[in-house]
């Protein structure tokens, strides 16, 4: 046994700090609820009017990317195992290109408010009802492990305080409060930063002490898939892993499609990629300061502390033990992450709600009333999470289980979407049974690993010293007789020890190749029956030189007409007449574009909303 030092706890200043973020959070909610309170409807809940620009935007992605798993998750990665966590940049890139150039635009144009109108039609009602389900059961899952802390009561407030301003203001709330969020992180990871440095001898007694001990070895290409943390594992996985959480997830999209055209979404990513490799670096570097802060005595090793994520705080705790306020705008830098994420989650579930579900059911709601059924729904699903939250709340947060939950539902979920969006052959039973069969091998591996955890030697920390920990007087040093090793299966070592981080990657291409599969075997879609809005014509990257090529690789898909609105497609004649239209559109239709703005050489929202065609 070792005796723990004594580490201060919070006083009155970190108090208020503390309580300044629940407070400024709350008032952000009430000032959008009397600003919008004369043009109250669902729309401007839900979506923000989809008038909002392309800077609150990216701010409020980046603090939704920020949960507790990132404030106190990936720092103790990197303390644990080392620097290759910041390879996560090259992801990010990936994703954010993808999100903007591949899925965006077709959500966009589509004039749809949840991810899952889509579905419907591309698709059907049934697919589109669950990805739904799916959808809504994955994100409720998932709050027990972003919120990340171990009171109770703590959780029980972002709970409480989350489902305040969402039910007032709406997504205007959750965007402004975020971006007040994100300036509270950033300042409490750079003040966490610069206190450690200065305790810790300057950057350059970090970096050398940081390299002594094995933390910078940042470039392992070893193409082992069973690696915990690789370059390929990480580029690779991590791309698949975070597209399903931003190319195709509704809390994502829904912030984007708020914006007032396709170019302020694009930017919006954009700028929010900045903003991730911002916290990317502080975190990680976070990780190596606490490394050489408690490089002799790892408070986790010696019993100080009961989980890896605990070290962060049991970090600043100490280092600031001397200076009052200054913890508690860490933990007010955690929880502003936290209240990000579940905010967000929770307009995001109430929307999908209401449109993909009270809409279908009860299609002549007045405006009024939509907008309170919406408001209910926050408040349903700000109770459920909290619940969710406080009963976790004896977990403790990682980022293993946190990426693995979107891995295993959000790799299905990005096949089923990728099928729709780039494969025009596909059908719905082909999209069904894609679905299932990532989903089956997505948890299939997932439960296996977690039954039988892989190897220490494909997942052990580096060395973590107890060298100069103070012994208690009573201590006797004790040798444990050796085990015999369990009975494993044959998977055990194979398929179950796949990293966590593959487990997204697995469901998406199975759910893709499937779906191919079936939709061949049951007699693919023709490709002049789907709307060209609904697909994204990527083969012209790679048949640019031959129009010839391009036509034959778009399998039907008449994209000479140029894409528009699919909530325009309700008739298929022009209004007064019955003159057909080619391909849903006339000649008239093909030279002015619903939803395209001449002037900002971009689909507006503005102009779907104002302008009328048919």
């Amino acid at each position: 046994m070792f005796v723990a030092p004594d580490i201060k706890n919070f006083v009155a200043w970190d108090y208020v700090v503390f309580a300044a973020l629940f407070l400024i959070s709350s008032g952000i909610g009430v000032f959008f609820a009397i600003k919008e309170r004369k043009n109250a409807t669902s729309k401007q809940f839900l979506v923000g009017g989809k008038q909002m620009t392309c800077g609150p935007v990216a701010l409020s992605l980046t603090a939704s990317f920020m949960s507790a798993v990132t404030v106190l998750g990936t720092p103790a990665e990197v303390y644990r195992y080392g620097a290759p966590f910041i390879v996560f940049f090259i992801s990010y890139t990936f994703v954010i290109i993808f999100t903007s150039e591949l899925f965006l635009p077709v959500f966009f144009r589509s004039g749809i408010t949840s991810t899952y109108e889509y579905l419907e039609l591309r698709f059907n009602k049934s697919v589109r009802i669950a990805a739904t389900l799916i959808y809504i059961v994955q994100t409720v899952r998932n709050v027990f492990v972003l919120t990340g802390f171990n009171l109770w009561g703590s959780v029980f407030a972002t709970g409480i305080v989350c489902t305040f301003y969402c039910t007032l203001g709406g997504l205007k709330a959750v965007v402004w409060t975020d971006a007040f969020q994100l300036v509270v992180m950033v300042v409490g990871f750079l003040t966490v930063l610069i206190q450690g440095t200065i305790q810790n001898g300057g950057p350059n007694s970090i970096w050398e002490n940081a390299s002594n001990g094995s933390r910078l070895a940042v470039f392992d290409f070893d193409v082992d898939p069973l690696r915990r943390h690789t370059f390929w594992t990480i580029t690779i996985g991590g791309t698949f892993t975070w597209l399903g959480i931003y190319g195709v997830n509704q809390s994502t999209i829904q912030r984007c499609i708020s914006c007032k055209s396709e170019k302020q979404a694009k930017l919006a990513l954009y700028l929010n990629l900045v903003g991730l490799w911002v916290i990317l670096v502080c975190a990680v570097f976070s990780g190596l300061v606490m490394y050489i802060h408690f490089k002799n005595c790892d408070p986790w090793t010696a019993g100080f502390i009961s989980a890896p994520d605990q070290l962060m705080p049991y970090f600043v705790m100490d280092i600031f033990s001397t200076m009052p306020g200054l913890p508690g705008l860490f933990v007010a830098c955690a929880f502003s992450g936290t209240l990000s994420t579940v905010a967000a989650s929770i307009n995001a579930l109430a929307t999908v709600t209401f449109e993909d579900f009270v809409k279908y059911r009860f299609p002549n709601l007045s405006e009024k009333m939509s907008t309170w059924v919406s408001k209910g729904l926050c408040i349903v699903f700000g109770v459920l999470c909290t619940s969710m939250a406080v009963a976790a709340s004896l977990l403790g947060g990682v980022v293993q289980a946190s990426l693995s939950i979107h891995g295993m539902c959000g790799g299905p979920m990005l096949g089923l979407f990728t099928l729709g969006i780039v494969f025009p052959c596909a059908n719905w039973k082909g999209a069904v049974g894609g679905l299932l069969t990532g989903i089956t091998l997505a948890f299939w591996v997932a439960i296996g690993a977690f039954v039988y955890p892989a190897l220490p030697s494909k997942a052990l920390p580096l060395h973590l010293s107890t060298a100069k920990c103070t012994l208690a007087n009573n201590t006797e040093i004790t040798t444990l007789a050796p085990t015999l090793p369990p009975i494993r299966p044959q998977l055990a070592d194979t398929w179950y020890s796949l990293s966590y981080l593959y487990y997204s990657t697995v469901g998406c291409l199975g759910c893709i190749i499937a779906g191919l599969l079936i939709s061949f075997l049951t007699g693919p879609d023709q490709g002049k029956a789907v709307k060209p809005v609904l697909i994204r014509p990527v083969c012209n990257l790679f048949c640019f030189w031959s129009k010839k090529y391009k036509t034959l690789c778009w399998c039907g898909v008449q994209h000479d007409s140029t894409t528009i609105p699919v909530s325009l497609f309700h008739n298929r004649t022009k209004a007064g007449t019955d003159e057909p239209l080619q391909n849903g559109f006339n000649k008239e239709t093909q030279t002015h574009l619903p939803g395209y703005n001449h002037h900002e050489k971009s689909y507006t929202n503005t102009s779907i909303e104002t302008e009328s065609y048919f």
